[in-house]
């Protein structure tokens, strides 16, 4: 039988035994007989007994000797082993094979070639691993003391099958990669595997955090989570309509007619507005855009990816998440993002276009602005007359959201109020943040294409 090196050091050290005596024991007279001693075993005591000594002190089963080095000797099936250590807090005695050398612990102890060896090995290399996982342990104590999670906690052996081996991609992005899985109940699922960049474990501990215990039509639902080591996943609801992105900004047929594209606005708005004021403790987001956005089959939105610790994406990014003399990070951060959101729902198109034909086009919300305050009307092809309104009610809410202060935006709260009422009450708000002057405009177009190419690095959703 051959280990390798380091195997045959850990199983030639120690082997744990766990004795667990009767419970209509503890109170016996057992505990009235002193305790023996033997070399650096002081205090051999019940269920322990050494040899000699009254036979009522302790059970003939666990009857260590002493030889004359004052070695305490314990015999299991024909087998001598040291005992190095008893301790009878857990029941557990810690035995050492009579034959080790202190200089030669390639020697297998004929313990493992006569029994059960393969559970003690495979109990012992467990150990050995958990010892030198140590950094995840903040994970599992995490995971420990949550005893009112709602997700269920999987194996990886169990998301390995429910992925029949991570065969079909959804999506990637910055946090890891999304595989299409089923679970044994049939219901289909998306499970996200997290990056190994992430291995402190600290943004697995604040999603399961913080979504485990979220439930709102508006938010996508977590159904489940492994951790595994250095292998985390999380499991959620399967959204089979996708992003939102690959649908408003494609030149396909587009099954997102205006009124929908509406309610979905609506219930993205109502689901941010449940993060920031419907929680036990208020969750901002920080990267709402069209990826995060998911459709389920009958188009209904949910908000996905947060509780994650980031920055956001250019282009969807508050101006004080970049220069702090505009404002304190706040709530007021989503409120911008989404307003971007809203003003690419309504449009179509990106905000950032450095390819387009007008240079006072390539930061659209600009332009949009100025064709509201020199009161043109914004052509929109083939569009009927109320398509036209909601259309401009989208654009009047998206400039209201993108106010360069975050204290001329308003709330979440307000923002759905106002998605909910009438536009011909509401006012055109000031210019949002300047565009480059002209004799810039160049600077502007190249800043433009670098935003542009990183947006379209990161065009598949997450989920």
């Amino acid at each position: 039988m051959a280990f390798p090196f380091e195997l045959s050091v850990l199983i030639t050290i120690v082997l744990v035994l766990i004795l667990v005596p009767p419970a209509s024991s503890l109170n016996n007279t057992y505990h009235l007989c002193p305790p023996s001693s033997c070399g650096n075993i002081s205090n051999i005591s019940y269920p322990f007994r050494l040899t000699g000594d009254p036979p009522n002190c302790g059970r003939k089963r666990y009857e260590p000797s002493c030889d004359d080095n004052s070695h305490t000797l314990l015999y299991l099936d024909g087998s001598k082993y040291y005992v190095s250590q008893i301790n009878y807090n857990n029941y557990t005695i810690r035995i050492v094979d009579s034959g080790i050398q202190e200089d030669n612990y390639s020697f297998i102890p004929h313990y493992f070639l006569n029994k059960g060896a393969p559970f003690v090995i495979a109990f012992l290399i467990y150990k050995w691993r958990r010892r030198h996982l140590s950094m995840y342990d903040n994970v599992e104590e995490f995971l420990q003391s949550q005893n009112n999670f709602m997700p269920i906690r999987y194996s990886f052996s169990e998301i390995n099958k429910m992925t029949k081996g991570f065969r079909e991609r959804l999506g990637e992005g910055g946090y890891g990669t999304v595989f299409k899985g089923t679970l044994r109940s049939g219901s289909l699922v998306a499970v996200k595997m997290l990056s190994q960049s992430k291995a402190n474990g600290q943004d697995f501990i604040n999603e399961v955090a913080t979504i485990g215990r979220i439930h709102h039509v508006n938010i996508v639902q977590l159904i489940g989570f492994c951790a595994h080591g250095s292998k985390r996943a999380l499991i959620y609801e399967f959204m089979p309509n996708g992003s939102l992105n690959k649908h408003i900004f494609s030149s396909e047929a587009n099954i997102l007619n205006y009124e929908k594209t509406y309610d979905i606005a609506l219930g993205v708005a109502r689901g941010i507005e449940y993060l920031h004021q419907g929680c036990d403790m208020q969750i901002l987001h920080f990267n709402i855009k069209p990826h995060n956005i998911l459709l389920d089959e009958n188009l209904k939105p949910k908000v996905s990816d947060f509780g994650l610790a980031k920055l956001g994406t250019f282009g969807y990014m508050a101006p004080e998440m970049l220069y702090k003399n505009i404002g304190g990070v706040s709530y007021k951060a989503d409120v911008y993002s989404f307003g971007m959101l809203l003003m690419e729902m309504a449009s179509k198109r990106k905000n950032l276009n450095a390819f387009t034909e007008h240079l006072s086009q390539i930061y659209f919300p600009t332009w949009i602005y100025d064709q509201f305050h020199d009161g043109k009307n914004i052509e929109i092809q083939d569009a009927t007359e109320d398509e036209r309104k909601i259309c401009k009610k989208m654009m009047i809410f998206a400039l209201w959201c993108i106010q360069l202060k975050p204290s001329d935006r308003p709330s979440m709260n307000k923002v759905v109020k106002m998605l909910e009422g009438d536009v011909e009450c509401l006012e055109v708000p000031l210019k949002p943040l300047q565009p480059s002057p002209n004799r810039e405009i160049k600077g502007a177009r190249d800043r433009s294409n670098q935003a542009l190419s990183s947006i379209q690095s990161d065009e598949s959703s997450l989920i």
